[in-house]
Protein backbone atom coordinates (compact mmCIF):
# COMPACT_ATOMS: atom_id res chain seq x y z
CA UNK A 1 0.00 0.00 0.00
CA UNK A 2 1.00 3.37 -0.68
CA UNK A 3 2.70 5.03 2.36
CA UNK A 4 0.18 8.72 2.13
CA UNK A 5 -2.81 5.95 1.28
CA UNK A 6 -1.34 4.19 4.57
CA UNK A 7 -1.77 7.06 6.55
CA UNK A 8 -5.32 8.49 5.09
CA UNK A 9 -6.86 5.16 6.12
CA UNK A 10 -5.19 4.80 9.43
CA UNK A 11 -6.19 8.44 10.16
CA UNK A 12 -9.67 7.84 8.62
CA UNK A 13 -10.18 4.43 11.05
CA UNK A 14 -8.60 6.39 14.04
CA UNK A 15 -11.19 9.10 13.85
CA UNK A 16 -14.03 6.87 13.29
CA UNK A 17 -13.25 4.65 16.20
CA UNK A 18 -11.81 7.52 18.39
CA UNK A 19 -14.83 10.16 17.56
CA UNK A 20 -17.57 7.82 17.03
CA UNK A 21 -17.00 6.48 21.07
CA UNK A 22 -17.47 10.73 22.02
CA UNK A 23 -20.89 10.18 19.84
CA UNK A 24 -21.66 7.13 21.45
CA UNK A 25 -21.35 8.56 24.78
CA UNK A 26 -22.76 12.37 24.27
CA UNK A 27 -25.05 11.89 22.20
CA UNK A 28 -28.79 11.66 23.13
CA UNK A 29 -30.59 7.90 22.62
CA UNK A 30 -27.41 6.27 21.94
CA UNK A 31 -26.80 2.67 23.28
CA UNK A 32 -23.47 4.25 24.99
CA UNK A 33 -24.91 7.46 26.49
CA UNK A 34 -23.73 8.90 29.60
CA UNK A 35 -21.15 5.94 29.96
CA UNK A 36 -18.02 8.01 31.31
CA UNK A 37 -14.62 9.08 30.50
CA UNK A 38 -13.28 5.87 31.33
CA UNK A 39 -15.44 4.33 27.86
CA UNK A 40 -13.95 7.25 26.21
CA UNK A 41 -10.48 6.84 27.21
CA UNK A 42 -10.45 3.24 26.80
CA UNK A 43 -11.92 3.24 22.73
CA UNK A 44 -9.51 6.31 21.74
CA UNK A 45 -6.67 4.15 23.21
CA UNK A 46 -7.79 0.97 21.00
CA UNK A 47 -8.66 3.43 18.16
CA UNK A 48 -4.89 4.02 18.02
CA UNK A 49 -4.46 0.53 18.08
CA UNK A 50 -6.02 -0.19 15.09
CA UNK A 51 -4.59 2.95 12.85
CA UNK A 52 -1.12 2.13 13.99
CA UNK A 53 -1.93 -2.11 13.07
CA UNK A 54 -3.29 -1.01 9.55
CA UNK A 55 -0.95 1.58 8.14
CA UNK A 56 2.17 0.18 10.51
CA UNK A 57 3.55 -1.82 7.94
CA UNK A 58 3.08 0.36 4.93
CA UNK A 59 4.28 4.28 6.04
CA UNK A 60 5.10 3.62 9.70
CA UNK A 61 2.06 4.96 10.82
CA UNK A 62 2.47 8.42 12.51
CA UNK A 63 -1.37 9.49 12.30
CA UNK A 64 -0.54 12.57 13.45
CA UNK A 65 1.23 15.90 12.21
CA UNK A 66 2.67 15.79 15.57
CA UNK A 67 4.60 12.46 14.79
CA UNK A 68 5.61 13.35 11.87
CA UNK A 69 7.20 16.85 12.58
CA UNK A 70 8.86 15.48 15.31
CA UNK A 71 10.60 12.41 13.43
CA UNK A 72 11.62 15.37 11.05
CA UNK A 73 12.96 17.18 14.12
CA UNK A 74 15.06 14.74 15.25
CA UNK A 75 16.47 13.74 11.62
CA UNK A 76 14.85 10.67 11.66
CA UNK A 77 12.48 11.35 8.77
CA UNK A 78 12.96 13.48 5.61
CA UNK A 79 11.20 16.73 6.01
CA UNK A 80 10.63 16.81 2.12
CA UNK A 81 7.62 13.89 3.21
CA UNK A 82 6.08 16.02 5.64
CA UNK A 83 3.67 18.12 4.13
CA UNK A 84 2.21 15.04 1.85
CA UNK A 85 2.07 12.90 5.34
CA UNK A 86 0.17 15.96 6.87
CA UNK A 87 -2.15 16.30 3.93
CA UNK A 88 -3.12 12.61 3.85
CA UNK A 89 -3.54 12.58 7.47
CA UNK A 90 -5.64 16.06 7.52
CA UNK A 91 -7.92 14.00 4.36
CA UNK A 92 -8.31 10.84 6.53
CA UNK A 93 -9.28 12.92 9.56
CA UNK A 94 -12.24 14.75 7.71
CA UNK A 95 -13.21 11.61 6.31
CA UNK A 96 -13.39 9.75 9.12
CA UNK A 97 -15.38 12.36 11.34
CA UNK A 98 -18.07 12.97 7.93
CA UNK A 99 -18.52 9.03 8.39
CA UNK A 100 -19.34 9.43 12.51
CA UNK A 101 -21.45 12.10 11.65
CA UNK A 102 -23.34 10.11 8.94
CA UNK A 103 -23.48 6.91 11.05
CA UNK A 104 -24.70 8.78 13.95
CA UNK A 105 -26.84 11.38 12.34
CA UNK A 106 -30.01 10.27 14.06
CA UNK A 107 -28.64 11.27 17.29
CA UNK A 108 -26.55 14.08 16.41
CA UNK A 109 -30.39 15.36 15.12
CA UNK A 110 -32.13 13.85 18.33
CA UNK A 111 -29.38 15.95 20.76
CA UNK A 112 -30.67 19.45 21.56
CA UNK A 113 -27.61 20.65 23.03
CA UNK A 114 -25.58 22.35 20.81
CA UNK A 115 -22.18 21.47 22.34
CA UNK A 116 -22.79 17.73 23.17
CA UNK A 117 -23.38 18.34 18.84
CA UNK A 118 -19.50 19.43 18.50
CA UNK A 119 -17.78 17.52 21.22
CA UNK A 120 -17.66 13.95 18.74
CA UNK A 121 -15.81 16.40 16.38
CA UNK A 122 -13.56 18.57 17.82
CA UNK A 123 -12.18 19.25 21.79
CA UNK A 124 -12.97 21.88 23.76
CA UNK A 125 -11.11 22.93 27.02
CA UNK A 126 -12.96 22.19 30.55
CA UNK A 127 -12.12 25.72 31.94
CA UNK A 128 -11.37 28.17 29.03
CA UNK A 129 -8.00 29.89 29.75
CA UNK A 130 -6.19 29.99 26.57
CA UNK A 131 -2.24 30.19 27.94
CA UNK A 132 -3.57 27.45 30.40
CA UNK A 133 -4.92 24.84 27.54
CA UNK A 134 -1.93 25.37 25.41
CA UNK A 135 0.26 24.51 28.22
CA UNK A 136 -1.52 21.43 28.69
CA UNK A 137 -1.67 20.66 25.06
CA UNK A 138 1.99 20.99 24.34
CA UNK A 139 3.06 18.56 27.97
CA UNK A 140 0.33 15.42 26.75
CA UNK A 141 1.99 16.04 22.98
CA UNK A 142 5.57 16.07 24.97
CA UNK A 143 4.49 12.91 26.58
CA UNK A 144 3.68 11.01 24.00
CA UNK A 145 6.28 11.66 21.67
CA UNK A 146 9.07 11.20 24.34
CA UNK A 147 7.96 8.21 25.55
CA UNK A 148 7.92 6.60 22.37
CA UNK A 149 11.71 7.65 21.64
CA UNK A 150 12.15 6.20 25.18
CA UNK A 151 10.06 3.39 23.99
CA UNK A 152 12.43 2.68 21.34
CA UNK A 153 15.89 3.90 22.99
CA UNK A 154 15.59 6.86 21.09
CA UNK A 155 15.59 5.20 17.37
CA UNK A 156 12.55 5.14 15.46
CA UNK A 157 12.40 2.07 13.53
CA UNK A 158 15.03 0.06 11.29
CA UNK A 159 16.84 0.73 8.34
CA UNK A 160 14.46 -0.61 5.54
CA UNK A 161 11.51 -0.68 7.77
CA UNK A 162 8.71 2.51 7.28
CA UNK A 163 9.18 4.81 10.62
CA UNK A 164 6.69 5.75 13.37
CA UNK A 165 4.40 4.64 15.73
CA UNK A 166 4.49 1.07 14.27
CA UNK A 167 7.73 0.81 14.77
CA UNK A 168 6.84 0.80 18.75
CA UNK A 169 4.32 -1.41 18.23
CA UNK A 170 0.42 -0.68 18.69
CA UNK A 171 0.28 -2.01 22.41
CA UNK A 172 3.10 -0.12 23.83
CA UNK A 173 1.40 3.03 21.69
CA UNK A 174 -2.33 2.48 22.91
CA UNK A 175 -1.36 1.80 26.89
CA UNK A 176 0.52 5.26 26.15
CA UNK A 177 -2.46 7.07 24.96
CA UNK A 178 -5.06 5.44 27.02
CA UNK A 179 -2.86 7.04 30.20
CA UNK A 180 -2.26 10.41 28.82
CA UNK A 181 -5.90 10.63 28.28
CA UNK A 182 -7.28 9.64 32.13
CA UNK A 183 -3.79 11.56 33.42
CA UNK A 184 -3.94 14.55 31.29
CA UNK A 185 -7.09 15.17 29.13
CA UNK A 186 -9.30 16.10 31.84
CA UNK A 187 -8.78 20.10 31.27
CA UNK A 188 -8.60 20.18 26.84
CA UNK A 189 -9.96 16.39 26.13
CA UNK A 190 -6.06 15.76 24.89
CA UNK A 191 -6.18 16.87 21.35
CA UNK A 192 -2.43 15.71 20.99
CA UNK A 193 -3.27 15.72 17.44
CA UNK A 194 -3.44 18.51 15.04
CA UNK A 195 -4.80 16.26 12.23
CA UNK A 196 -7.35 15.06 15.07
CA UNK A 197 -8.86 18.06 15.81
CA UNK A 198 -8.71 20.39 12.54
CA UNK A 199 -10.17 17.85 9.59
CA UNK A 200 -12.79 16.79 12.19
CA UNK A 201 -13.53 20.93 13.36
CA UNK A 202 -13.74 21.36 9.24
CA UNK A 203 -16.44 18.76 8.87
CA UNK A 204 -18.06 20.50 11.88
CA UNK A 205 -18.52 24.30 10.13
CA UNK A 206 -19.24 22.76 7.11
CA UNK A 207 -21.70 20.32 7.39
CA UNK A 208 -25.67 20.86 7.22
CA UNK A 209 -26.28 19.61 11.25
CA UNK A 210 -29.87 20.23 12.53
CA UNK A 211 -29.41 22.66 15.49
CA UNK A 212 -25.61 23.44 14.79
CA UNK A 213 -23.39 25.86 17.10
CA UNK A 214 -20.32 26.97 17.23
CA UNK A 215 -17.36 25.46 15.75
CA UNK A 216 -14.96 27.45 18.06
CA UNK A 217 -12.27 28.22 15.86
CA UNK A 218 -11.45 30.96 18.37
CA UNK A 219 -9.98 27.87 20.24
CA UNK A 220 -8.66 25.59 17.33
CA UNK A 221 -5.58 26.90 16.79
CA UNK A 222 -4.43 25.51 20.49
CA UNK A 223 -4.89 21.64 19.68
CA UNK A 224 -2.83 22.63 16.36
CA UNK A 225 -0.28 24.96 18.03
CA UNK A 226 0.02 23.02 20.95
CA UNK A 227 1.01 19.47 20.27
CA UNK A 228 3.72 20.52 17.29
CA UNK A 229 5.66 22.45 20.00
CA UNK A 230 5.35 19.50 22.33
CA UNK A 231 6.61 16.86 20.07
CA UNK A 232 9.81 19.44 18.69
CA UNK A 233 10.40 19.88 22.27
CA UNK A 234 10.48 16.01 22.68
CA UNK A 235 11.98 15.60 20.13
CA UNK A 236 15.33 18.08 20.40
CA UNK A 237 14.90 16.98 24.13
CA UNK A 238 15.87 13.24 23.41
CA UNK A 239 18.14 14.38 20.43
CA UNK A 240 20.57 16.42 23.75
CA UNK A 241 20.04 12.99 25.95
CA UNK A 242 20.66 10.38 23.56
Amino acid sequence: MNPYIAEFIGTALLILLGNGVVANVVLKDTKGNNSGWMVITTAWALAVFVGVVVAGPHSGAHINPAVTVALAVAGAFEWAKVPYYIISQLGGAIFGALLVWIFYKDHFDATEDKGLKAAPFATSPAIPNKLSNLFSEIVGTFVLIFVIFYITGGEMGEEKTPIGLGSVGALPVAFLVWVIGLSLGGTTGYAINPARDLGPRIVHSIIPMKGKGSSNWNYGWIPVIGPLIGASLAALLNFCIK
